[in-house]
């Protein structure tokens, strides 16, 4: 049952309404079936269960075929599921570069801005990849291992390994011992901060964008992450010249 829910959720992320989506697992679940058995099934009122239907069929996730003047349907592979996200994503690409284009040329050459939640952090991982320049970390917290992020972070590194974007971290003392694992990151240089310099704020600082976190633990994010963005290349060029000067001063792992 949990796992049925799961499948729900995840049907209505990728568009399909919440009737559609538990039309389809039925289907899957029960095979080839009359629209009263599926009504029944699904524990949709008929009328609700025929407009759904007629939806899925459109969206070429439902076949149907008629039996002495009955109608049955079954769902098609799962594996569509998968030619829908690619034909979104496909269409969405289309539009990216005239959209970037505008973006662009209303980005201010200075900002602040806030990001919250999991896809406020995603962003920020994203801006990484946008400004495509080494990236600079003071008290790293290997939050990044937060298990929030077990299916994006792993494109996102083969992305940043891909376009060569260089790491340099100072962690935090702990990483050494409760996540070493995050040591072992390509494209990647570390060092530590004493014991006594341990603080629950992150600084980041990549291009012109300096990014502060606060309230982390050691390889996890707060439960509603916010992160400070600065976008200045002056301030950028300034915490960069502090994260040298500690840097040069702390000793090799």
């Amino acid at each position: 049952m949990q796992y049925f829910a799961m499948s729900l959720e995840v049907l209505e992320e990728i568009g399909l309404s919440q009737n559609e989506a538990k039309i389809y697992t039925t289907l899957v679940k029960v095979g080839t079936s009359s629209m009263n058995k599926l009504s029944v099934e699904s524990k949709i009122h008929r009328r609700n269960a025929y407009d759904s239907v007629d939806k899925l069929v459109k969206k070429g996730l439902v076949t149907e075929e008629f039996i002495s003047g009955s109608r049955f349907v079954r769902a098609v592979n799962p594996s569509r599921l998968l030619d829908i996200v690619k034909e979104k994503e496909a269409k969405v690409s289309s539009i990216i570069p005239e959209l970037e284009e505008k973006f662009r040329k209303r980005i201010p050459k200075e900002e602040a801005v806030i990001y919250r939640g999991m896809e406020g952090f995603k962003n920020y991982l994203k801006d990484i990849l946008e400004e495509d320049k080494p990236v600079y970390f003071i008290g790293a917290k290997a939050f990044w291992l937060d298990e929030r992020l077990k299916y994006f972070l792993p494109k996102f590194d083969k992305q940043r390994i891909k376009q060569g974007i260089h790491f340099k971290h100072i962690f935090d003392f702990e990483v050494k011992k409760f996540k070493p694992e995050i040591l072992k990151m390509k494209k990647n240089e570390f060092k530590f901060f004493p014991k006594e310099c341990s603080s629950s704020v992150v600084i980041d600082i990549f291009g012109d964008h300096v990014v502060t976190f606060y309230g982390v633990e050691v390889g996890k994010l707060p439960e509603e992450p916010i992160q400070f963005n600065v976008v200045s290349g002056k301030i950028a060029d300034g915490y960069r010249k502090y994260f040298n000067f500690m840097w040069k001063r702390l000793k090799k792992p």
